[in-house]
């Protein structure tokens, strides 16, 4: 009987060891998915400012292709007038508009406008889902951390809950105006 009684109450304290140790973790991986949760939504928050900062690239990669494709075509336009009004001869022409064309060879602009529009239209998707993307991750990390036990769990760890606010869709006010402008 004696060889019995020592193991009763090893086999409580283990079970109860055992119990304590999964309420730490437990407790304790609430908090970390909380900070993991948190981290997703600042990603998010990271990946729309990358797209708006190529949004804005774009838009003045786009002004200034649309001011030079401009350019291209009144000196393409006056060089074609020009030569029609001194000979009249088209060999002439022909010559002025392979003399602009050649002083300007990289200058493919309506190709280049083209293709900027392109990616300004991709970007503004690209945006638009990166919004979405920020505002389920708000609403994910929102209902975790306020669902029981996990809130009360937090509480108790000291974590500081942050405050996410869902993205407006409401363009802004101060949008870029008069792109075209001469500097």
């Amino acid at each position: 009987m004696k060889n019995t009684n020592w193991k009763v109450p090893v086999i409580i304290g283990v079970g109860v060891l055992a119990v304590i140790l999964m309420i730490v973790f437990g407790v304790q991986s609430s908090q970390n998915k909380a900070i993991a949760l948190e981290e997703q939504v600042n990603t998010a928050s990271s990946d729309i400012k990358v797209q708006e900062k190529r949004r804005v690239d774009l838009v003045y990669n786009l002004a200034d292709c649309v001011k030079q494709y401009d350019k291209h075509e009144a000196d393409t336009l006056t060089a074609v007038a020009d030569g029609r009004g001194s000979t009249g001869d088209i060999e002439n022409v022909t010559t002025a508009i392979t003399a602009v064309a050649e002083a300007y060879p990289e200058l493919k602009s309506n190709e280049n406008y083209k293709t900027l529009m392109n990616e300004l239209s991709m970007t503004e998707n690209m945006i638009a889902e990166y919004r979405s993307n920020y505002n389920k991750q708000i609403k994910e990390y929102k209902r975790y951390i306020r669902k029981f036990p996990t809130k009360q769990f937090l509480g108790l760890l000291g974590y500081e809950v942050q405050e996410y606010e869902y993205l407006d869709y409401n363009a802004p006010v101060d949008a870029p105006q008069s792109l075209f402008k001469e500097d």
